[in-house]
C-alpha cells in the first residue's frame, strides 16, 4: 500500500503546487482524526514502525548507499556526506528513538492547570495538538523518523519535505512509518513525505497549503532557515544559527574546563550545539589559557584568538571581528580573554545567537547570575554545550531547537508540539 500511495502521489496530475495542496488536504483530514486517537494506537504505530525499520535494514542501507554515491559524485563535502550516511548502528538508533518516544507520556489531554471561580465555574487548561506540522529538512534522513514520530505522539499530522541529497533514504524510512500507522489502524496520511525534490514544493509549504499547515519547522543550513523565516506565512519554530559560547570563569577547575571545552567544540563540530567561541576570564589567563588552547589544538582544532591568546600559545591564528559572530560548524574556535563575568555576558549578548551558552565555574553566585541574565534558549553550568539536544533532555527526541520567545523555546519535543484550550465546567451559571 505504501508503494502504491507513493506512486499515486508522484504521478498525480497537475503542477507541484496542486500536488502539494492535495497533500495538505489529506494531512488536515488525518490530523482531525489523529487529535482524538488513543495513546495505545499512537504507541502501537511507533513500536510497529521501529520493528519495520529493523526488518528493513538492508533496503534502507541500499537506498542510503545510492544517496551517498550521488552526493560524492556531485562533490559534496565530507561533513555533508556524514550527515546523510547510515549504517546498521545508526538505523538501530533511529528505531530505538521511536521506542523512546512511544515510552513518553502522552501530552494530549494533559491538564496543565485547574482552578475554580467564586461563581462555581471549574476551569481547566488542557493540552491539544497543534494540527498539521510542516517539516523542511536537509541531509539527515533520521529526521524523517524523529519528526514523524514526535508529531504523531503529540497528535499532529506532519508533512515532511526532505532534501534531495537523502531522498531515497528518507523514502525508505518513511515506508516503515506508514507501515506502522497502517498496522495500528491509523491513516498513513498522518505522516506524509513530499514525493518530489522540486524546490517549488518548499515554496508551496511556506504558503501554508491553503491553511492546512499550522507550523513550519526548518532543519538545515542557514540559507534554508533564513528563507523559511523570511517567506513563511505561518508560524516558524527554528533557530538561524548556533553561535554557542563556553565561558571559563574564575574560579574554575582546570581539568573540568579543559574536558568540557574540548567536548563542546570537538565531539561533533557540525551540530548547532557545538561551541564556537571560548571565553576565558582574565583572572585565569596565567594558569588556564595556555592549557585550554593547547588541548583544543591537540584535538585537531584550529584556534583563532585575540592578542592575549596568541601570546599564550604557539600556532594561534589572529581573530578578526568576523570571528566573534561566526558559526564555523567545523574544527575551528574563536578564543578571547574577557575581564570578568560582566564582560563575558556583554560579549555573548553582542555576538551570540540566543542558542546555548555554558559557564564553567565553582562560584555558585556567578553561575546563578549567568543562568539568570544570559538571554539564550539554553544556559548551562559546568556542562558541555553538546547536551543541547531534546534526547539528552529526556524528551525522547526533538524536532529542532527554537530560539524565539513565543510558544516553543529550546528543544522542541512532544510538549512543545501541542497548544492548549480551556475546558469550563458549569452548573447552569449565567453572566449578569
Amino acid at each position: 500500500m505504501n508503494a502504491k500511495r507513493s506512486e499515486a502521489a508522484t504521478g498525480e496530475a497537475g503542477s507541484v503546487g496542486e500536488i502539494m495542496q492535495a497533500i495538505g488536504a489529506r494531512a488536515r483530514a488525518a490530523a482531525d482524526v489523529l487529535a482524538n486517537a488513543t495513546s495505545e494506537a499512537k504507541n502501537a504505530a511507533l513500536l510497529a514502525a521501529a520493528a519495520h525499520l529493523r526488518a528493513s535494514i538492508e533496503t534502507i542501507l541500499a537506498a542510503n548507499a545510492a544517496d551517498v554515491a550521488a552526493m560524492q559524485a556531485a562533490g559534496s563535502t565530507a561533513a555533508m556526506v556524514d550527515r546523510t550516511r547510515l549504517d546498521a548502528d545508526r538505523i538501530e538508533g533511529i528505531a530505538a528513538g521511536l521506542e523512546a518516544i512511544a515510552a513518553l507520556d502522552d501530552p494530549v489531554g494533559e491538564v496543565i492547570a485547574a482552578w475554580s471561580r467564586p461563581n462555581g465555574l471549574a476551569i481547566e487548561r488542557v493540552r491539544t495538538p497543534l494540527g498539521v506540522i510542516g517539516v523542511i529538512f536537509e541531509s539527515r534522513p533520521n529526521v524523517t523518523a524523529d519528526a514523524g514520530a514526535l508529531c504523531l505522539k503529540a497528535g499532529n499530522a506532519v508533512v515532511l519535505r526532505g532534501g534531495s541529497d537523502a531522498h531515497r533514504s528518507s523514502a525508505a524510512i518513511h515506508a516503515c512509518l506508514t507501515a506502522g500507522l497502517e498496522e495500528a489502524g491509523l491513516s498513513p496520511d498522518a505522516v506524509q513525505l513530499v514525493p518530489t525534490t522540486d524546490r517549488a514544493a518548499v515554496g508551496a509549504m511556506l504558503t501554508g497549503l491553503e491553511g492546512n499547515i499550522d507550523v513550519i519547522v526548518p532543519r538545515g543550513g542557514k540559507s534554508l532557515v533564513a528563507r523559511v523565516q523570511a517567506e513563511a506565512r505561518v508560524p516558524v519554530f527554528a533557530h538561524l544559527e548556533g553561535v554557542c559560547h563556553v565561558y571559563v570563569h574564575a574560579p574554575a577547575d582546570l581539568e573540568m574546563a579543559r574536558t568540557i571545552a574540548v567536548n563542546a567544540k570537538m565531539r561533533r563540530t557540525g551540530i548547532c550545539g557545538a561551541a564556537e567561541t571560548l571565553l576565558v576570564d582574565e583572572a585565569l589567563a596565567a594558569t588556564h589559557l595556555a592549557p585550554l588552547v593547547m588541548a583544543l589544538q591537540d584535538a585537531g582544532c584550529t584556534v583563532r584568538g585575540d592578542a592575549a591568546v596568541q601570546a599564550a600559545a604557539a600556532g594561534v591564528e589572529p581573530a578578526s571581528e568576523a570571528d566573534w559572530p561566526a558559526e564555523y560548524l567545523d574544527a575551528i574556535i574563536a578564543v578571547k580573554v574577557v575581564d570578568g563575568l560582566e564582560a563575558a555576558m556583554d560579549h555573548i549578548a553582542r555576538y551570540g545567537s540566543h542558542h546555548t551558552e555554558a559557564i564553567i565555574t565553582e562560584d555558585e553566585a556567578a553561575a546563578n547570575r549567568f543562568l539568570a541574565e544570559v538571554d539564550s534558549a539554553i544556559v548551562m553550568h559546568n556542562a558541555s554545550t553538546q547536551f543541547a539536544d531534546g534526547g539528552e533532555f529526556g524528551m525522547g527526541a526533538e524536532i529542532g531547537i527554537a530560539t524565539g520567545k513565543f510558544h516553543a523555546r529550546g528543544p522542541v519535543g512532544v510538549e512543545q508540539l501541542t497548544s492548549f484550550k480551556y475546558r469550563v465546567h458549569g452548573s447552569g451559571q449565567t453572566r449578569p
